[in-house]
C-alpha cells in the first residue's frame, strides 16, 4: 500500500472517529455508549465509512455480507449493495419468520440470543460479518458460530468501532477470526 493511500485511510478513520458521540451512563450507569448516529446522519461521514469498507473488500472473493441486529443492519446492506453481494440478517431471537437456528451469548451488560434462517447461506460461502462495534465480542462470536454451523466461512469480522479494553477483539482474534475496525476507543 502506498504511503499516501495509507495516510488517506488514517485521515478517513480519524474523520469517522471524531463523529462518534459518547453517551455516558447509557443504557446503565457506568457504560459509555458509543453512538454512531452522528456518523449516519452526516452524508460525508456515511460515504467515507462505506468507502473504507468497500475498498477493504472490493477484491475479496466473497459470497455475502452478514449483519448483526441492529446496527449491522444499517451498514451491512449498504456494503453488500456496493459490492454486488447478498445480505444475510442475523437477528435477535423471535424476529425472523422462517425456520431458524439460534446461539446465545453474553454481552457487556446482560445476555442475549441471535438467530439466522437455516437457509441463509450455503456450505462454502465466504462471508464478512458486520456490526457497529466490538465490545466483549459475544455478538460477533455468536454470529460467527451461526454462520459456521450453516457451513459458511467467516472471512473477516468488521466493525466501525473497537472497544479493546472490553476484550472482544482479543477474544475474536484468539478464536481465529480476522478483525477489521475503523477506529477504537479506550475505556468502557
Amino acid at each position: 500500500m502506498s504511503q499516501s493511500l495509507s495516510n488517506a485511510r488514517l485521515d478517513a478513520a480519524r474523520f469517522i472517529q471524531e463523529r462518534v458521540r459518547t453517551v455516558d451512563d447509557w443504557p446503565q450507569p457506568g457504560v459509555q455508549f458509543r453512538d454512531i448516529t452522528p456518523v449516519l446522519q452526516d452524508r460525508r461521514a456515511l460515504r467515507t465509512l462505506i468507502d473504507l469498507f468497500v475498498q477493504r473488500y472490493i477484491d475479496a472473493k466473497l459470497d455475502a455480507i452478514a449483519g448483526l441486529d441492529a446496527r449491522g443492519f444499517i451498514i451491512g446492506p449498504i456494503l453488500a449493495y456496493e459490492l454486488s453481494l447478498g445480505f444475510v440478517p442475523i437477528r435477535k431471537k423471535g424476529k425472523l419468520p422462517y425456520k431458524t437456528i439460534s446461539q446465545s451469548y453474553e454481552l457487556e451488560y446482560g445476555s442475549a440470543t441471535v438467530e439466522i434462517h437455516e437457509d441463509a447461506c450455503k456450505p462454502g460461502d465466504r462471508i464478512v460479518l458486520v456490526d457497529d462495534l466490538v465490545a466483549t465480542g459475544g455478538t460477533m462470536m455468536a454470529g460467527k458460530i451461526l454462520l459456521e454451523r450453516l457451513g459458511a466461512t467467516v472471512v473477516e469480522a468488521a466493525a466501525i468501532i473497537d472497544l479493546p479494553d472490553l476484550g472482544g477483539s482479543t477474544l475474536l482474534r484468539e478464536a481465529g477470526v480476522p478483525l477489521y475496525t475503523v477506529c477504537e476507543f479506550a475505556g468502557h
